[in-house]
């Protein structure tokens, strides 16, 4: 376990210089990921756009803010990402406002799912390679004490159920998911993570 997580960090990038270099792609008109398609650069420019509301708007409850600051140790969050995912432009803005909030008890580095093929196998989810994927490290150990991802339970319950019904993830349960998290506005991930967090 520990070597594709210690090779995952050694090339993993801060919250800011992801954000750069999904952009810095979209200006050569590419996406993250080895995969290049209009779709996915149309699916990373959308990203873009909710990001910058996200960072502008996204807030982080003060009781929140006081579990983060009473964490017992402190850790690394080791996020799983791509560009294009739509998940993870709703999730990694929450997960950055959370590492500002804790204080310095959390610092997060993200790294892209396909350049990191063997930690993703170490972290599937339903055997499939689903993103964004938090992995939780004990900055002191080095070690991994738990994982989360890719989406908060009432989000997956909502693709389930409408995958259930329909059989295909279409561009209609993909709007009702954005409209789901603008409308949770990322408070049962935070839930979710803190609990996570307090139990480890």
């Amino acid at each position: 376990m520990k070597i594709p997580v210690a090779k995952a960090l050694f090339n993993s990038h801060s919250y800011s210089e992801y954000r750069k270099l999904v952009s810095d792609l979209l200006f050569e008109g590419k996406s993250t990921g080895n995969e290049q398609s209009e779709d996915l650069t149309h699916y990373s420019s959308l990203n873009e756009t909710r990001m910058d509301r996200l960072d502008k708007t996204m807030r982080i409850p003060e009781e929140n803010i006081l579990k983060l600051k009473n964490l017992k140790r402190e850790y690394i969050w080791l996020v799983i990402s791509e560009g294009w995912c739509g998940d993870a432009a709703q999730i990694l803005p929450i997960f950055n406002k959370m590492t500002i909030a804790s204080e310095d008890k959390i610092e997060m580095k993200i790294v892209l799912r396909d350049e990191n093929g063997e930690l993703m196998k170490s972290f599937l989810t339903n055997k499939k390679k689903a993103i964004p994927k938090l992995i939780v490290i004990n900055r002191e150990t080095g070690s991994v004490l738990g994982s989360w991802g890719p989406r908060p339970k009432g989000a997956t319950n909502l693709i389930n159920d409408y995958k259930k019904e329909f059989g295909v993830i279409d561009e209609t349960v993909k709007t009702n998911l954005q409209l789901w998290y603008l409308k949770d506005k990322g408070l049962s991930t935070q839930e979710e993570i803190i609990n996570l967090m307090q139990n480890l």
